[in-house]
């Protein structure tokens, strides 16, 4: 095997792996292990096909990595404003106390954003727990779709 498809599955790989630890763009690890192979293979592996249903499947991984936070606090009756103030306090967080800080940011935002303006204790616990578990689930996500990314190059590049 050439360096480049080296290379390429170690991308995917870590893509994975990246899906499910904060700080490492597992999507995008995954996107630009499926390109530097097309691109090292003079554009021929994977065939276009492939390569665009890869891609593809990357693309929904990284808008579902970027969004899943903020969908999820929509989805569990968290306001737009607090939704989005909630997934930049998650993604801040994350670097300043590690992976611990997306679940804080966002759980705690979204709780105290939406007491602030229902005054309503219960229903701003609920809403942070939705949250909190989007956040999961959308890791969750990502790492089955980077995993399908990952089996999908090596059925169409190596076999």
């Amino acid at each position: 095997m050439d360096v480049f498809l080296w290379v390429a599955l170690a991308l995917l790989v870590l893509g994975v792996v990246g899906s499910v630890l904060p700080l490492l763009p597992g999507a995008l690890l995954s996107v630009l292990g499926v390109v530097v192979y097309w691109v090292a293979s003079g554009f021929s592996e994977p065939g276009p096909i492939a390569f665009v249903g890869l891609s593809l499947v990357g693309l929904v991984a990284l808008v579902t990595d970027y969004a899943g936070g903020m969908v999820a606090a929509r989805f569990g009756g968290a306001s737009t404003r607090t939704s989005i103030v909630a997934g930049v306090a998650g993604f801040l967080l994350m670097f300043l106390i590690g992976p611990l800080g997306i679940f804080v940011g966002v759980a705690g935002t979204v709780f105290a954003l939406e007491y602030l303006e229902h005054q309503d204790a219960e229903e701003s616990g609920r809403r942070a727990l939705v949250a909190t578990v989007g956040v999961l689930a959308t890791a969750a996500v990502q790492a089955l779709l980077t995993f399908s990314m990952l089996v999908g190059f090596v059925l169409t590049v190596v076999v």
